[in-house]
């Protein structure tokens, strides 16, 4: 499935998931950086302007990523219209947009209420961590509709539940333990922002401090479930690929295996060197891109046995017919 073989609309929606994974990781800077409050306490306009005047370096960061998140949404809504337009009614395709253009729109009313509620810079509130959570679920919720409306667009096959055994609880466990552990880790990465550590004996003397603020003292839940949900997902993949022994699936296992092990080594850095605002955006990069990965391997490994033998044979005459031409 190379990129150049791809028909246009295949290409513009493998394009919209990359552009939101930059729009991701930059509303993280914005976050790293404490410039949450640079357009004040105004949405949509940066403080009370459409272009704000004599910006400062907080105001450029923060109405830039507004600039970004817009682009986002109207890069949605064409692809939503495109596909409403492309594909017949009930195709997989359309269920993709439709469910991704759902959580752009929750994404944007996120944004805007952690603006104009003031849950943004140095907020040091529970209602703000509560909210963090809630925006990290909400962003993987919208990665993974524009990973399968990307993924049916390049002619994946469509899942199918039923007579798949334990595999679709074991997957929608999984889910759900990344989208904890992506929950845990916005919440980390906010304690880490808001209460910064001058030496690492400093921070964990602050995580078993009972008398720290709550923030601080739940971060160290997120190593813990990363371990945790990360083993398990490991185990997923790797059952995956015996149960499931296509080449596809045994390539995305393998991906999969590659991403969780940098990303461990990620993590350990990250604490070493107290969450550098660069090492914070490459930890958020490689969660992303394990959630991507997942996705599609779900996606791949719950097709029907019919698509699945299908696939399989095609995939094993290929090299038969280029070698013959």
């Amino acid at each position: 499935m190379a990129i150049n073989k791809l028909h246009a609309f295949a290409r513009f929606a493998w394009g919209v998931l990359a552009y939101n994974v930059l729009v991701v990781l930059w509303g993280a800077f914005v976050r790293a950086t404490g410039s949450g409050a640079g357009c004040g306490s105004h949405w949509p306009l940066c403080n009370g302007a459409v272009v704000p005047r004599a910006p400062q370096a907080e105001t450029i960061i923060e109405f830039t990523h507004r600039l970004s998140s817009g682009l986002a949404l109207f890069a949605t809504v064409g692809l939503i219209i495109w596909a409403f337009r492309r594909y017949p009614r009930a195709h997989t395709v359309r269920r993709g947009a439709a469910f991704a253009m759902g959580f752009m729109l929750v994404e944007t009313l996120i944004g805007a209420g952690l603006v104009l509620f003031q849950l943004v810079a140095y907020n040091t509130s529970l209602t703000r961590a509560v909210f963090s959570a809630v925006h990290l679920v909400n962003t993987f919720l919208l990665l993974a509709a524009l990973t399968l409306t990307a993924w049916y667009a390049s002619d994946g096959r469509p899942i199918r539940l039923r007579g798949q055994g334990i595999l679709p609880w074991l997957l929608g466990l999984g889910a759900a333990g990344m989208l904890l552990l992506g929950a845990s880790g916005g919440v980390a990465a906010l304690g880490n922002t808001l209460f910064p550590s001058g030496t690492l004996a400093e921070g964990l003397r602050q995580d078993i401090n009972p008398a720290a603020h709550v923030l601080i003292r739940l971060r160290v839940l997120h190593p813990v479930i990363a371990i945790l949900v990360g083993f398990y997902v490991l185990v997923v993949a790797r059952y995956i690929s015996r149960v499931r022994p296509t080449e596809l699936n045994r390539r995305l296992a393998l991906i999969v295996v590659a991403i969780f092990v940098i990303q461990l080594v990620a993590g350990a850095i990250n604490v070493a060197l107290l969450a550098p605002v660069w090492m914070q955006l490459l930890h958020l990069l490689l969660a992303d891109l394990l959630w991507i990965v997942m996705v599609i391997l779900a996606a791949t490994a719950l097709t029907s046995p019919e698509q699945r033998e299908v696939s399989s044979v095609a995939t094993t005459r290929t090299p038969q017919t280029k070698s013959a031409s």
